[in-house]
């Protein structure tokens, strides 16, 4: 992780009805901006900083104006891809014991590994971003992100195929200007059987994600993704 604020207070969050109301939840104010000297090549730092530490089911946190909700899914739920292994696990005994951040894993027969934390500081890229999340909406259940957490489309959230899990970035969409602080706890998107080239975009935001970047209708984007430092302000 980019950052760690151990705090007891978060173990107070319960998991409640569909895994996503804020009641009793600690929140943890996070101020957004980018100190001075703090640029280090491609990655930006950013004061303030969590963790979802053990035995906690929800953190909520605010990086400015942005709000993140972290919950964790019940084991039952099924994950949101096709991820087959993780670590050389099956996905979700490798989520039971923590072993996801950046180990490698497994889809369609081939193995993706991901960049170390160490790695992921200075990551920058640009490319097509796409969206993702509503087709989940429909079916029995919530359904479970790569790293464990509810996946929620109206979340501010991203699916990564090499970040480590999770990590923050800031999304440009590099044709209106516009830009969202999104965290990364997915994996995706990887080439499908009937567009075998939407492996190559470089990142899947969630729904909201597209809404405020301006591309929701269009479903793709040309986007700048750079990776966030969290540190304790």
């Amino acid at each position: 992780m980019l950052g760690l604020l151990r705090t007891g207070l978060l173990k107070g969050c319960f998991l409640a009805g569909a895994c996503l109301s804020l009641a009793a939840c600690t929140v943890v104010e996070l101020p957004y901006h980018i100190t001075k000297g703090a640029v280090k090549t491609a990655a930006y730092v950013v004061e303030g900083s969590y963790e979802l530490t053990a035995g906690t089911t929800k953190v909520v946190y605010r990086i400015g104006k942005f709000t993140f909700k972290a919950v964790k899914a019940p084991l039952e739920w099924p994950l949101t891809g096709s991820i087959e292994t993780i670590d050389g696990l099956p996905p979700k005994e490798a989520i039971r014991q923590g072993r996801v951040k950046t180990a490698p894993y497994t889809v369609k027969g081939k193995t993706y590994y991901p960049l170390s934390i160490e790695e992921a500081r200075t990551y920058r890229a640009t490319g097509t971003a796409s969206w993702y999340g509503y087709e989940t909406s429909h079916r029995k259940y919530g359904h479970m992100t790569a790293n464990g957490e509810a996946f929620d489309p109206e979340g501010l959230t991203a699916a990564h195929k090499y970040l480590p899990l999770p990590t923050h970035v800031k999304v440009t969409n590099l044709e209106n200007g516009r830009f969202v602080i999104l965290r990364v706890n997915d994996r995706g998107p990887f080439p499908s059987d009937r567009n075998p080239s939407s492996g190559e975009r470089i990142i899947d935001v969630s729904a909201r994600a597209a809404r405020l970047l301006g591309f929701y209708d269009r479903g793709l984007a040309h986007v700048q993704v750079e990776a966030i430092q969290l540190r304790q302000g």
